[in-house]
């Protein structure tokens, strides 16, 4: 066989193998997410860069709703995201709703129930978000509730630092359906 014909026979074999290839992929039904907040020294400061970092898996409502039996049920711990439990890792010593938490890795979850929500801060990691050991709870913080006017397709998490003067602080946030949560952040 020439040398033409062996690489014409390769490429038609590739070719043909492609369109197979592609129908076997799927979409997964949940993004993973990422959101940080990056603190700096002083302007001219040797110190290395520390971050607050909230990694999630984002789960979509697809015509859903909240507060159901399967989706986010009120008065059950909720594993906050989808797939992997949701992270917070934290460079620096950290204050979330007045709890102190030292540097370091958590898991989070969420208590909803009609009465308030709370935020869990819990400190076993590198599990599936279902996986949750209550006896492992560092802080059960209270959340801020707002309705939103406009749904949230996709839960979203937000670390938005103030502009304020001090020690770096802001609103930890996330948004899901109608349902806005939020607490305050700040590096004591």
């Amino acid at each position: 066989m020439s040398r033409f014909s062996l690489i014409a026979s390769a490429m038609c074999a590739l070719s043909t193998a492609l369109p197979a290839q592609q129908r076997a992929l799927t979409a997964a039904p949940s993004a993973r997410a990422t959101v940080s907040v990056t603190l700096t020294g002083p302007q001219g400061s040797q110190a290395a860069p520390a971050k607050i970092t909230v990694d999630y898996g984002q789960p979509y409502l697809r015509g859903r709703t909240l507060h159901t039996g399967d989706l986010v049920p009120l008065d059950s711990v909720w594993r906050f995201g989808a797939n992997e439990a949701t992270t917070l890792d934290t460079g620096v010593d950290l204050e979330l709703g007045g709890h102190r938490l030292a540097r370091g890795k958590y898991s989070l979850y969420v208590l909803p129930s009609a009465s308030g929500w709370q935020l869990i801060v819990n400190a076993n990691t590198g599990q599936w978000g279902t996986s949750y050991a209550p006896d492992r709870d560092v802080a059960r913080i209270p959340l801020k509730k707002t309705t939103l006017a406009s749904p949230v397709e996709g839960l979203t998490v937000w670390l938005i630092p103030a502009r304020d003067p001090g020690p770096p602080s802001g609103e930890f946030r996330f948004a899901w359906g109608t349902a806005q949560l939020s607490t305050d952040w700040r590096i004591p």
